[in-house]
């Protein structure tokens, strides 16, 4: 899903494609998106584009003379599970593109489309950031610092720091993948309490090597000349820690360019961030459930919060064989001996294929479960159609951003 670099790469793409284009009429919405309306209508305007951690806002701003005279107008957009923005000929409108802005005649029209395949995205008209989502983690990093550091009383730090990393109260922009590579780095436990990882960072003093080995500086070597700026931006950029991280791995992903995550393997876009990934969904590491639902990638210990009967499963490169100890790890189920039918407990002969009864079209469907016994006996009817799973959709909660956002 979209996190924090992503947002800021769309809100480039935004700029970059919409440099120069005039845009005109009015503002046009797909039938089946529930978000709301966006009354605006012009004969001339530009779009623009800010993100701010798992945010953005598009402002739509008429030119000198264009009609109907109106001020500007900003709608923020969160991305849910895939949201993007793409632009492209008026006549070959991409596929789930729910709010569509037209350029003005008489040039070939385009329209810049925001695009959700899930229908978990979502824009609001104001231009007025979510309350309660703290500080950007690339764009406000000392702001985001102080938040975090301030407020370790909070609850969210009782929790594991796997799952106060998706609190966007004070990580926003931090996501899934993100949350990954940013502990994979530190080689901290996903479940490890997270106050216990951060209050370390309150009396955090800068440090130098000694002997090849990082050591703190005390308060005396603080003050001493010897210690040079230079020495102290290497030794902070050699040692980064926890909040640090939050800053620069996103910043990394943007600076990839492309589009940032994606699992689409297909697309050269993404071909940079797959490759930049060390952690996330690759083969060797292990991976668990947090509370939300989330998929937690890590690898070695999961940290004293690991979920009681939680099992971390290991992922195996593609066409990988089971080594022994993983078929000793997971052993086949013991074959069952075949139970007498019916038929033969009551002492009769057994059919053969030509005496049995036909089977109804459903019953042939290779693909259709067969109907249980017990549910012939209580009278249910084998139907050819499978229960449909239900996807649990984003809750827009700030805590939880990570279950909709990542």
């Amino acid at each position: 899903m979209p996190e924090g670099p992503e947002l800021h790469l769309a809100s480039h793409f935004v700029n970059e494609a919409c440099r120069g284009l005039v845009f005109g009429g009015c503002v046009e919405k797909s039938p089946i998106s529930r978000n709301p309306e966006v009354p605006f209508e012009s004969s001339a305007y530009h779009i623009s584009a800010l993100a701010r951690g798992k945010e953005l806002r598009l402002t739509l701003s008429p030119l000198p003379g264009a009609q109907p005279l109106r001020e500007p107008l900003a709608l923020v957009f969160r991305f849910g599970m895939s949201g993007s923005f793409q632009l492209a000929p008026s006549d070959a409108l991409p596929p789930h593109a729910h709010l569509r802005f037209y350029t003005a005649p008489p040039s070939p029209r385009l329209a810049l489309c925001f695009v959700d395949i899930r229908r978990f995205g979502h824009w609001e008209l104001g231009g007025k950031w979510q309350p309660g989502r703290g500080p950007c983690v690339l764009l406000e990093y000392e702001q985001f610092r102080e938040n975090v550091l301030r407020n370790l009383v909070d609850k969210a730090f009782d929790r594991p720091i796997c799952e106060a990393l998706l609190d966007q109260r004070f990580f926003n922009g931090i996501g899934n993948y993100l949350r990954a590579e940013i502990l994979y780095r530190l080689k901290i436990p996903p479940f490890e309490k997270a106050r216990t990882v951060l209050e370390a960072l309150q009396q955090r003093r800068p440090v130098r090597m000694q002997g090849g080995r990082h050591a703190p500086i005390s308060e005396d070597q603080q003050r001493s000349p010897e210690l040079t700026l230079s020495q102290k931006i290497r030794a902070k950029l050699q040692n980064p820690d926890l909040l640090e991280l939050c800053h620069s791995v996103p910043k990394e992903v943007v600076q990839l360019g492309g589009k940032g995550y994606g699992q689409e393997s297909g697309e050269e876009d993404f071909a940079a961030f797959r490759a930049w990934l060390q952690c996330y969904g690759m083969a060797g590491m292990s991976s668990l459930r947090d509370r939300h639902g989330r998929t937690i990638w890590f690898q070695g210990d999961p940290g004293p919060l690991a979920p009681k009967g939680g099992r971390p499963h290991k992922k195996k490169s593609k066409g990988a064989q089971q080594s022994p100890e993983d078929k000793m790890e997971n052993p086949p189920p013991p074959s069952k001996a075949p139970s007498k039918t019916r038929r033969a407990r009551r002492g009769l002969p057994e059919q053969t294929t030509a005496q049995q009864p036909k089977r109804t079209s459903l019953q042939q469907d290779p693909g259709v479960s067969p109907v249980t016994e017990k549910g012939k006996r209580r009278g249910r009817q084998a139907s050819g159609f499978c229960r449909p799973q239900r996807i649990k959709a984003d809750t827009s909660s700030l805590e939880t951003e990570g279950t909709s956002a990542s």
